[in-house]
C-alpha cells in the first residue's frame, strides 16, 4: 500500500479570498515503511506574503520570488502523487489549497477519498485531548525540538513518524524492511546437504533410564490419557 504523507504552507488561510499556497512537501511511505522519495518545492505565489503568515513559516514575498508557479511544476506533483492515499494533518485544509491551484492550472481537484486526516485519526485515538502535531509529537515521542516555524519540508517528516506511530505500523514495519532487506549470509562448510544422525541409546542406556523412571511416585506419564496415547502410538 503506498501512501503519501503531504503538507503545504500559504499566504493565509482561505483560498476563496486569493490565498495561494508558497510550499509543498511529501514523503512516501509503503505498508507504512518510508521509501526515502520526497517530493518538495516553494512556490512564487504570484501575490504578497501578509506579515502574519510569515511570522507562522517563515516566507517572505522575497524569498519565494522567483522561484516556479505552481503551473509549471503541476505534472511533476501529479506524477509524484499518482492515484494513492494522500495523508495530511488538517487534510481539507490541505486539499481545499491543493484544489484551487489545480483549477487556476486547468487540472481536475483531489478525490477526496484518496484523503486521510491524520488529525480525525488522533482525535478518535485520543478525544478530548490536544491533538496539533507539536502536541502528538509531545504525546508519541517524536522529538520536534528544531521545530521553531510551520515548515513544509521539517512538519513532513514529524508527521510521517506520528502517522506510522498512530498507525501502530512503525516497529513492525522497521523489522520487516530489516528482513527483506537485510543480506543473505551463507557460512562456509555449512551449506552443504547434511545427513541425518539420529541417536541410539545402548541396552546399558535403556536399563539405567527405566531404572531412574521406577523411582519416580505416581509419574503424570503413567496416568490416563497419556498412557493411553502412549500405547496407541507404540
Amino acid at each position: 500500500m503506498r501512501q503519501l504523507v503531504l503538507d503545504t504552507e500559504t499566504t493565509g488561510l482561505d483560498p476563496a479570498t486569493g490565498d495561494r499556497v508558497i510550499e509543498i512537501a511529501a514523503i512516501e511511505i509503503v505498508n507504512l515503511i518510508p521509501t526515502g522519495e520526497t517530493y518538495h518545492v516553494l512556490l512564487d505565489p504570484e501575490r504578497d506574503v501578509p506579515p502574519e503568515s510569515t511570522k507562522v513559516h517563515g516566507f517572505t514575498l522575497e524569498m519565494l520570488q522567483g522561484k516556479p508557479k505552481f503551473a509549471a511544476v503541476v505534472d511533476e506533483f501529479l506524477g509524484f502523487l499518482g492515484g494513492d492515499q494522500i495523508v495530511a494533518h488538517n487534510a481539507p485544509f490541505d486539499f481545499g489549497f491543493l484544489d484551487a491551484e489545480l483549477v487556476k492550472a486547468g487540472r481536475a481537484t483531489l478525490d477526496r477519498t484518496r484523503m486521510v486526516d491524520s488529525l480525525a485519526l488522533a482525535k478518535k485515538r485520543f478525544p478530548g485531548m490536544p491533538n496539533s502535531l507539536d502536541a502528538l509529537c509531545r504525546r508519541l515521542g517524536v522529538d520536534n525540538s528544531m521545530r521553531t516555524s510551520h515548515n513544509a519540508l521539517l512538519d513532513v517528516k514529524l508527521l510521517a513518524q506520528v502517522y506510522l506511530e498512530l498507525m501502530g505500523g512503525k516497529q513492525p514495519g522497521l523489522v520487516l524492511a530489516a528482513q527483506v532487506a537485510a543480506p543473505k549470509v551463507t557460512l562456509g562448510g555449512l551449506s552443504r546437504e547434511r545427513t541425518p544422525r539420529p541417536i541410539q541409546p545402548s541396552p546399558a542406556e535403556l536399563e539405567a533410564h527405566a531404572a531412574f523412571l521406577k523411582k519416580l511416585k505416581d509419574p503424570l506419564w503413567l496416568k490416563p490419557p497419556f498412557a493411553e496415547a502412549e500405547q496407541g502410538g507404540t
